[in-house]
């Protein structure tokens, strides 16, 4: 990609997404230009091109970003065969992946209308293979015995759309802290799959 002399790829490029982050965010994809963008980094419109080519790369690249990092995340949690523990693990981390990228999660749930045929199937490729962890550890937990789940599929994405509206509620410095919303979202997973 060609970049103007003199400028800092390093800084600008990053500052491109993070505006673009915060724009789409607040104001929706479809309400944000390229101007506004390069206008909250204080450049000007044409050098945005530079950093992407165009609006939806920008809304596809963090899209995935966020979702490689989400199962970058969970692959480097510790592993449990044990049903409850592995299951337990996964809650935990999921409500404390998402309520520290409040901005990443609203895009990447609210935006999917917005991605062009090829690009959504990417993105709801690496969404499924993040709904497919769940659903393995709910499989393993009906096998054992130890989950009373008809179908692990419907569980898993339940059970995700549940844990994902931490963001709608979530505040840090609010009346309950991160660790005590874990405690009760593992309270409210723990009784819905129990045997």
């Amino acid at each position: 990609m060609a970049r103007t002399q003199g400028s800092h790829s390093d800084i600008t490029g990053p500052k491109v997404r993070q505006a673009a982050l915060r724009l789409f965010a607040r104001h929706g994809y479809a309400a944000v230009s390229m101007r506004q963008i390069a206008a909250e980094v204080g450049v000007q419109a044409g050098a945005l091109y530079n950093y992407t080519p165009d609006k939806q790369t920008l809304l596809f690249d963090l899209m995935k970003t966020h979702l490689d990092e989400l199962l970058a995340a969970h692959d480097a949690l510790p592993g449990g065969a044990m049903p409850f523990p592995a299951l337990e693990a996964f809650t935990r981390f999921h409500i404390r992946f998402h309520a520290e990228r409040p901005d990443e999660v609203f895009i990447a749930y609210m935006e999917l209308r917005s991605l062009e045929a090829g690009n959504f199937a990417r993105i709801e490729a690496l969404r499924r293979a993040y709904e497919q962890r769940l659903e393995d550890i709910l499989r393993h937990g009906v096998e054992q015995g130890a989950f009373a789940v008809a179908d692990p599929r419907i569980a898993a994405m339940a059970l995700i759309a549940m844990l994902t509206g931490i963001n709608t509620g979530f505040r840090r410095g609010g009346r309950l802290s991160l660790p005590q919303v874990q405690e009760l979202y593992w309270e409210m997973v723990r009784k819905s799959v129990a045997a």
